[in-house]
């Protein structure tokens, strides 16, 4: 690769069905780099999209060659796309961004003056987050309160997966070959010097997310949480001490008004309430069980994260 052809900053973007922002996005993030980076590429990395996604970005591809695409065989969903473009990126530097304008194109300058000063990491911290349901700020609120507690590395509060890379983080993330990628955790464990900006994040530029911004999020959560601690797997041991203790003292007070001639109030209704707390109790342990063991099935099978059906300015050998 000569001089000429050093790509100082790729913008990673994951995306399905978004053909109402990509020309937005394009608009206004291009002048920023172009005026802040010598070289630059944005690498769109869609899931198959049904709206014509695709072939706006082709036609944005055929008038910049900076703009390119991969496109998978199939949807994978937005962690696994995001991962993907990381991994075929040229730059220095990678800044992952949503293509709906939430992660604003104006904070790019600041990101990229923290990362000139050194920082290997420099992540986008949410002030305010406009145009989010209580419900998602909810589920966010307490599955980052769960992971700081009981992880294993720190994750920023408030943070996504808008950040700016540096190569070397990039390069040490290529080694992790995990099937349910969680880049906020995966960052974190990878290290290096790391630091914030603090932003207002705005309602989405146009129409509504198409992937799961509750259950996709709740699944993001979930996956940071078994794959960066195991806190569920002691919280069933806890709770299998609960019910345990909660019997022994249910027996316990059952022989002692038998012994002060005391009726003790047993009947179906108290066997079957036990037995529902008990069986519940079960099914609950074996299910974060099953959890961790299913993700350890994912990762002895070693199958591809992901396949890639069409390359648009990109080598297949990046």
């Amino acid at each position: 690769m000569t001089k000429s052809d050093v790509v100082e900053l790729s913008v990673v973007v994951p995306v399905y069905n978004e053909v109402d922002n990509v020309s937005e996005f394009l608009r206004r993030v291009v002048p920023i780099l172009v005026e802040n980076v010598p070289t630059y590429e944005v690498i769109f990395a869609v899931d198959p999209s049904s709206d014509g996604t695709e072939t706006v970005i082709t036609t944005a591809h055929n008038l910049n060659s900076n703009v390119k695409m991969i496109k998978f065989s199939r949807r994978f969903g937005q962690p696994t796309a995001t991962l993907a473009g990381l991994e075929f990126c040229a730059g220095s530097a990678a800044l992952v961004m949503d293509v709906d304008l939430q992660d604003p194109p104006e904070l790019i300058p600041k990101l990229l003056e923290k990362w000139r000063e050194g920082f290997a990491v420099v992540y986008a911290k949410r002030r305010h987050r406009h145009g989010e349901t209580w419900l998602k700020k909810l589920t966010s609120k307490i599955g980052y309160g769960v992971i700081d507690k009981f992880g294993d590395v720190k994750i920023p509060r408030d943070t996504g997966d808008f950040r700016l890379l540096d190569r070397i983080v990039i390069d040490e993330l290529k080694r992790f070959p995990e099937s349910h990628g969680f880049l906020r955790g995966l960052v974190a464990l990878v290290g290096y010097s790391q630091t914030e900006v603090v932003f207002d994040r705005p309602a989405r530029h146009s129409g509504k997310g198409h992937y799961n911004r509750f259950f996709g999020s709740f699944k993001i959560g979930f996956n940071g949480i078994i794959g960066f601690s195991s806190a569920l797997l002691n919280l069933s041991t806890v709770l299998g001490f609960v019910a345990a203790i909660a019997s022994f003292l249910i027996g316990a007070s059952y022989v002692t008004l038998q012994l002060f001639g005391q009726r003790f109030p047993i009947g179906n209704p108290t066997i079957v309430a036990v037995i529902l707390f008990v069986g519940g109790l079960q099914m609950i342990c074996l299910g974060i069980i099953g959890q961790y063991i299913g993700r350890i099935y994912d990762e002895v099978k070693q199958r591809p994260r992901y396949i890639v059906a069409q390359f648009l300015g990109i080598s297949r050998k990046s």
